[in-house]
């Protein structure tokens, strides 16, 4: 039997909209949308980049939770309220990405608020990271 496993952070809207941070089901890890925010401090940067950066990182801490890390990563969504940050969110992406290769998606939507430039939802799968890989080119 498969196992899942829900994990909370601690955010007032995860109890209040009934929602997880994390939920596993085996090896499979779905992360909900997370915003650039410093969650101890509660600062965030105004510059797209950063933010990304950041949460990034908040995912990373979030998948260290349930034991995988961000090379395990196979999908990202990138939400941008404002396509002229694309170039500055995909400069970060570029940089925490190089040689895990995730399939992405970017939608210019709005966010939640004005203070958002970028949230990022992803799915991983643990032990992709470590997995034996084939890089294949194909015309599109």
């Amino acid at each position: 039997m498969v196992e899942v496993i829900k994990v909370k952070s601690g955010s007032k809207f995860e109890d209040a909209q009934n929602y997880s941070r994390i939920v596993t089901v085996g090896d499979l890890i779905f992360v909900s949308n997370t915003a650039g925010i410093d969650y101890e401090t509660r600062e965030i940067s105004p510059d797209a980049g950063e933010q990304c950066t950041k949460a990034l990182q908040n995912i990373e801490g979030a998948l260290a939770a349930v034991g995988a890390t961000l090379s395990d990563i196979v999908k990202v969504v990138r939400h941008i309220p404002n396509r002229d940050d694309k170039d500055k969110v995909g400069e970060a992406f570029a940089r925490a990405f190089q040689g895990i290769d995730p399939t992405s998606t970017t939608l210019c939507t709005p966010l939640s608020s004005d203070i958002y430039k970028v949230e990022l939802e992803v799915i991983a799968y643990r032990g992709a990271g470590e997995a034996a890989q084939q890089r294949l080119r194909i015309k599109v």
